[in-house]
């Protein structure tokens, strides 16, 4: 069957085939296949499109990443398969710094990934170095193991599709989170300080444009901003019922 790119139905079939060919070439653990699936039936209670809750959440985060003084963008498997380039190109707008953790941690992945982030035009990639490496109290899975250049020294860090776990070790760490997470009630976009409830792939292009505006300071309340993306649910599921 042939969709229109138009479709938000396309978006979610390409997303797939991005992630199974990282899959292949060792970016995306299976793990991360499961963890996809949750997202796709979360963006599917959106309404499979960028939310207003969602817009003012990007304004936040770019006005955040504008004004960080050592911004790092966190990168694991599934992030690099979906959005190398706008990795890179959030990184440049906003000079911050890129940084590979992983929760499934291997050499042979991290290298997988820090190719494709070079080969996309990162001129630098932490977390490479165990010589440079420091560790996050709280946390007992691989993730605790960070860059001291990178994560272990930033006061903004942008964690996209993140566990819960580090998103709180960072938080007491004294550290602006920013996250990507289609479920608007989990541990990580209760955390953070700003939540970006939407699909990766769409947020992330909207979140390169609007850093490359000079902005006003943005007033955010991400609770507040949860309790909106949870309305738009609700409204989207009611209006989906009446047309069943």
């Amino acid at each position: 069957m042939n969709i229109p790119k138009s479709h938000p139905r396309y978006l979610s079939l390409q997303t797939r085939e991005k992630l199974v060919n990282g899959f292949v070439n060792n970016l995306v653990a299976k793990e991360g296949l499961l963890a996809h699936g949750r997202g796709e039936a979360f963006d599917y209670l959106i309404g499979e499109k960028t939310t207003k809750s969602a817009k003012n959440a990007i304004k936040a985060a770019a006005y955040m990443l504008n004004q960080a003084q050592n911004s790092v963008i966190s990168v694991n498997g599934n992030f690099a398969a979906l959005c190398p380039k706008e990795i890179i190109q959030l990184a440049k707008t906003t000079n911050s710094k890129i940084e590979v953790n992983l929760f499934y941690s291997s050499e042979k992945r991290k290298k997988a990934i820090s190719k494709i982030l070079k080969k996309s035009g990162a001129k630098q990639v932490l977390g490479m170095d165990k010589k440079q490496s420091a560790k996050l109290k709280g946390i007992d899975s691989a993730r605790r193991i960070v860059d001291k250049n990178g994560i272990f020294s930033a006061d903004v860090v942008l964690v996209p599709l993140e566990d819960g776990d580090r998103t709180i070790a960072l938080k007491k760490a004294k550290k602006k989170v920013i996250t990507f997470d289609l479920n608007p009630l989990s541990r990580t976009a209760q955390t953070a300080d700003v939540t970006i409830v939407d699909n990766v792939t769409r947020s992330m292009k909207l979140l390169v444009s609007e850093s490359k505006k000079s902005g006003r300071k943005v007033t955010f309340d991400n609770k507040k901003n949860l309790k909106s993306s949870i309305l738009e649910i609700r409204k989207n599921l009611e209006r989906r019922a009446k047309n069943a």
